[in-house]
């Protein structure tokens, strides 16, 4: 017999594979860069408006805020695009058995992750 209407689906206690979880972020990430996109504008329309905004824009850049803003843009940036390919990748039908989309969703994870970290480091020198 059938559960009776509604069903209370708890999705804190669903446990996604990380292909599932990979996926998930992807979209994510993409709606954040699309909805970024605009400010990002802005701030360049700013910084090329005259001396005093580019300072201003510069100053906000340079800040605590600003550094983890802009960290978390390149985490989605990097992690959309590593993510992008391993979905081409499927397209193509490579990468289709169990174990080896396992391993490319945490190589795309880990690649976003490091290439983020390295970045950060960088800029932190």
């Amino acid at each position: 017999m059938k559960p009776a209407r509604p069903y209370f689906l708890d999705l804190a206690a669903i446990r996604l594979p990380i292909g599932g979880m990979v996926s998930i972020l992807h979209r994510a990430s993409g709606a954040v860069l699309a909805l970024v996109i605009p400010c990002l504008l802005y701030g360049l329309m700013l910084s090329l408006r005259s001396p005093e905004d580019f300072q201003r824009v510069t100053d906000w850049f340079s800040g605590l805020f600003g550094w983890v803003v802009s960290m978390g843009l390149i985490w989605a940036l990097l992690h959309h695009f590593f993510a992008g390919l391993r979905h081409l990748g499927f397209d193509l039908g490579w990468g289709e058995d169990k174990l080896v989309a396992r391993k490319s969703a945490w190589i795309s994870l880990f690649a976003a992750a490091g290439v983020t970290a390295l970045i950060a480091l960088w800029r932190l020198a």
